[in-house]
C-alpha cells in the first residue's frame, strides 16, 4: 500500500527521532512511503490562535505538498484532527474545496490507521516496564481515538499498561496557553505526572510530542522517576537497530 508521510512541524524540528520511527512502522507493516520534503505545518498554531488568514496560508501549502487519493499517515492526533475537523471553516466553498474533502477522508492518525485501517495491533515491540497512556485533548476530543493506542500497548512485550486517574485531563500545554496562563498550565502538568507516578507509571506515552514535552518540562525540573514517550518510539523498542 501506497501512503503519504506527514510529519508535523514540531516534530520535525524538536523530535526527529519520532518521525524516523513513524517511517520505521509503516514499512514493516509492509507500506510504500512516500515523503515530501518540502511540507512544513498544518496552520493549526496560527488556527488556535486566532490568525486565520496566516492558517489558510499555511494550510493551503500543506494541501498541495501532499498526495489526496491515498492515506495520509501522520505521528500527531493534534495535527490529523486539524485537517479533518478544522479545513472546512478554512476552505469551504473555495477553490480547494474538494482537494480537502479528499483529505479530510484520508487523513490518518497513526494508531488509528494501524489497528483501524490495516487492523494490525503487534508490530513486535519490546519494553520493559510500566506505563501509564495519556490521553490528549486532541487525540480524545478532536481526533477521537482511546481504544487504539492502548490496543497496540497491550501488545508490547514486557510492558505493563496501568490505568492512572484523570487520565482524559489535560495535560495543560494548549499552545499558547502554557504562555498566557502559565500557572494554570504548570499546575495541570504536575498534575499529570503525578497521578502517573501514583499508578505506578515509569513511562507516560502519549501520541502527541507536543503534551509529552509540556509534562516533561515538569518531570526533569523536579528529577522526578518518569519518563515520557511518543508510540511511535514505544512501537519500535526492542526492534533492531
Amino acid at each position: 500500500m501506497d501512503v503519504e508521510l506527514f510529519i508535523p512541524c514540531f516534530i520535525d524540528q524538536v523530535f526527529p527521532q519520532t518521525a524516523v520511527n513513524t517511517l520505521r512502522i509503516l514499512e514493516k507493516v509492509g507500506c510504500t512511503v512516500h515523503y515530501n520534503p518540502k511540507q512544513t505545518c498544518c496552520g493549526q498554531p496560527a488556527f488556535t490562535a486566532g490568525f486565520w488568514d496566516d492558517a489558510k496560508d499555511v494550510a493551503e501549502k500543506c494541501i498541495h505538498d501532499l498526495h489526496h487519493d491515498r492515506p495520509i499517515v501522520s505521528p500527531s492526533a493534534s495535527c490529523a484532527g486539524m485537517i479533518k475537523n478544522y479545513y472546512e471553516d478554512l476552505f469551504k466553498n473555495t477553490a480547494l474545496h474538494n482537494q480537502y474533502r479528499t483529505m479530510q477522508k484520508n487523513t490518518f492518525e497513526l494508531s488509528d490507521f494501524l489497528v483501524n485501517f490495516l487492523k494490525i495491533t503487534d508490530i513486535g515491540a519490546r519494553l520493559e516496564g510500566k506505563a501509564s497512556y495519556h490521553d490528549s485533548c486532541a487525540g480524545l476530543r478532536e481526533y477521537g481515538i482511546k481504544r487504539e493506542p492502548r490496543e497496540l500497548l497491550k501488545k508490547v512485550k514486557g510492558l505493563e499498561l496501568l490505568e492512572m486517574e484523570d487520565t482524559e485531563t489535560c495535560c495543560g500545554f494548549g499552545g499558547s496557553f502554557a504562555v498566557k496562563f502559565e500557572s494554570i498550565s504548570s499546575s495541570l502538568a504536575q498534575n499529570k505526572a503525578e497521578r502517573a507516578l501514583e499508578a505506578g507509571a515509569e513511562y507516560l506515552i502519549s501520541t502527541d510530542a507536543s503534551c509529552l514535552m509540556h509534562v516533561d518540562g515538569f518531570i526533569q525540573k523536579n528529577n522526578l522517576p518518569l519518563k515520557t514517550m511518543h508510540l511511535a518510539d514505544v512501537l519500535t523498542s526492542g526492534w533492531p537497530s
